[in-house]
């Protein structure tokens, strides 16, 4: 049944190298389970129905990459996109969890519907890459401020508007040798690094008294926030303006790993088309929809697939035990409730540091190209709005390109992605 499936032999796998990399893959994000509760409760949604609207979603979502797609990737709630949601939309916007969720629907939903039609691959080749990688960097940025905040490093101070925090704080200490063990272990490609830091971490921190430890396994949680949408605010200009973020937002950060994941899994035919790859995007998306149902944020490929990928993982067969091992862990929310959010933090640090790789695709002698860069990148984690980078920067790049004598630079689908940014910035003015 699994080679009619798969067609294993014909990709020339096994069940064994497929077991082996979904395990890779799973061991690598695994973290997820632990850092997205800990994000959406600080919005309100209680810890044990986020911890199973992640796992839920995830195991439908990879599910979905691996039966339709058939591609050997992971899809769960995004880091960023998460942030955005909880920080943002929830506490930033004043609007509830439940509106936030329906946002996260309608958001997917467009996306669905825009992954049906040519206006996709139209809109993507009209945008620089020099602006997606400032976006990549900025939402990484935006992950770093979270989590050094969350773990005491950076303090608010009404003098200096931010400020150093108390480094001798044991939490301090422990949050900034969880960063250095994290990344110590995966440059030494140790699989599962960050959750093993993370756990670390933790078993200190339970150990000297500083977090509580609820104990190890127990009945799958009866909590759930799924179905919770509440379209109350669906007609509000703010509502309108944070669905059109997450939109072009889910937008990058989906097409853009499912490009570079392409490479690895070798997906790239010779004419620089990929294999499959609108059907990626439609389980992508899908995955997104679910995940709004179940109740959490935005759904996305997982890069970290690419750790399966190398590991021998060629088939949807890769997924599928991705998702397994991922419905293995329903019955361990004591033990994810009990981490604290200074074992967490270095994980979000850390895993901004590998966002900012994108600003190598800048190329920095070009200031049409570095200035708007630098605004997107900057204006994210100090205003706290990836919004607010996004428009900025796209309305700085074309401002520039035209004084510079360039605007036939300027594709026409930028011309509208740049006058939505601006009544964006109009609207929330």
């Amino acid at each position: 049944m699994l080679e009619k499936l798969f067609s294993l032999r014909q990709n020339g796998t096994t069940i064994r190298r497929e077991f082996i990399a979904g395990l890779s893959t799973f061991l690598t994000m695994s973290f997820i389970i632990a850092v997205n509760p800990g994000i959406l409760s600080d919005a309100g949604i209680d810890f044990a129905a986020a911890f199973m609207a992640t796992i839920i979603a995830t195991i439908i979502g990879t599910l979905i990459m691996g039966l339709y797609a058939g591609w050997p990737v992971a899809v769960a709630p995004g880091m960023g996109l998460n942030a955005f949601f909880t920080y943002v939309v929830v506490l930033g916007s004043g609007f509830t969890w439940q509106q936030g969720l329906t946002a996260v629907f309608v958001s997917s939903l467009l996306f669905f519907i825009f992954s049906l039609s040519r206006l996709r691959a139209w809109l993507l080749e009209s945008i620089p890459a020099a602006l997606q990688a400032g976006i990549t960097a900025g939402i990484g940025l935006f992950l770093a401020m979270i989590g050094l905040t969350s773990a005491g490093i950076i303090v608010s101070n009404p003098d200096t508007i931010v400020g150093l925090g108390t480094i001798g704080a044991p939490e301090v200490l422990l949050a900034a040798f969880g960063l250095m063990l994290i990344a110590g272990l995966e440059y030494r490609g140790i699989k599962g690094g960050i959750l093993l830091g993370i756990l670390a971490i933790s078993v200190i921190g339970w150990v000297t008294g500083l977090a509580s430890f609820g104990g190890i396994m127990s009945a799958p949680p009866v909590a759930s926030a799924a179905f919770s949408l509440d379209f109350s605010a669906v007609t509000s200009p703010a509502f309108i303006s944070i669905v059109f973020v997450m939109l072009f937002v889910d937008f990058f950060d989906t097409t853009g790993t499912l490009t570079a994941i392409s490479e690895i899994a070798g997906k790239r035919r010779e004419d620089g088309t990929i294999e499959g790859l609108n059907k990626a995007v439609v389980a992508d998306t899908s995955a997104s929809i679910v995940g709004a149902l179940s109740g959490t944020s935005n759904m996305t490929t997982y890069l970290e697939s690419a750790t399966g990928i190398k590991a021998g993982g060629k088939t949807g067969l890769t997924a599928v035990f991705i998702a397994l091992l991922f419905a293995s862990c329903i019955f361990f929310e004591p033990l994810f409730a009990s981490i604290p959010a200074f074992a967490t933090a270095p994980a979000l640090i850390f895993v901004a540091a590998n966002f900012l790789s994108a600003l190598r695709r800048v190329e920095w002698d070009d200031l049409s190209q570095a200035v708007p860069v630098m605004m997107i990148t900057l204006i994210m984690p100090v205003s706290f709005s990836i919004a607010a980078g996004i428009a900025l920067g796209f309305i700085a790049y074309a401002v520039m390109k035209v004084i510079a004598g360039k605007a036939s630079q300027i594709a026409p689908a930028l011309w509208v992605i740049v006058a939505f940014a601006a009544v964006w910035l109009y609207l929330s003015a």
